[in-house]
C-alpha cells in the first residue's frame, strides 16, 4: 500500500498509491476522462476505454473535437471511484501522448477484436486512440470520521 500523504480536512486522509496499484485500478474500470486543451482552453471528455498491455485505448469519431485535440498531444487521463457519503475512494491520473491507430491496418483490426470496448455515445467511432502513460499518480481517500457525513 502507498504512504500517508496528508491528513486533516474534516477527518479525511489521502494515501499515495504506487504504480502497481494505479495500474490495477485503471485495469478494473471501463469509464474514464480524457483531459485536453482546445485552443488553450481545458476540456474534459468522458470515454469508455480499456487498459491492455500498459496502454489506454479508446475510440472516437474522426473529425470530432476530441479526435482533433488528442491526436499526438500530451493528455491527462483520469479514472476514479468516489463515495461522497463516506468520504472514501481513489483517483488515478495517467499522463502521456495520445496517438491514433491506423484505421484498417491488420494490427489494429486484430487489436480491436481483442478489446472489449464499446463507445459511450452512439454513432460511428472509427478512430482508435492509444495513450502510453509516461506518468502515473494515484491516491486513496479514506474517511476517518465517525460515519457518513455530507460534504460542506
Amino acid at each position: 500500500m502507498g504512504t500517508l500523504l496528508e491528513e486533516e480536512c474534516g477527518g479525511t486522509a489521502f494515501e499515495t498509491l504506487d504504480d502497481d496499484e494505479c495500474v490495477a485500478l485503471i485495469g478494473d474500470r471501463v469509464i474514464g476522462r480524457v483531459a485536453v486543451t482546445i485552443g488553450a482552453i481545458p476540456a474534459v471528455f468522458p470515454v469508455s476505454f480499456t487498459f491492455l498491455d500498459g496502454a489506454i485505448y479508446f475510440r472516437t469519431a474522426e473529425g470530432t473535437q476530441l479526435a482533433r485535440a488528442v491526436c499526438r498531444s500530451v493528455v491527462a487521463f483520469e479514472v476514479d471511484d468516489l463515495d461522497a457519503v463516506h468520504h472514501q475512494g481513489w483517483s488515478v491520473l495517467a499522463v502521456g501522448v495520445a496517438r491514433p491507430l491506423e484505421p484498417g491496418a491488420p494490427a489494429v483490426e486484430a487489436l480491436a477484436s481483442r478489446l472489449p470496448l464499446r463507445a459511450l455515445a452512439s454513432g460511428e467511432k472509427d478512430q482508435w486512440m492509444r495513450i502510453w502513460p509516461e506518468f502515473l499518480s494515484g491516491r486513496r481517500i479514506t474517511g476517518t470520521g465517525p460515519g457518513p457525513t455530507s460534504w460542506p
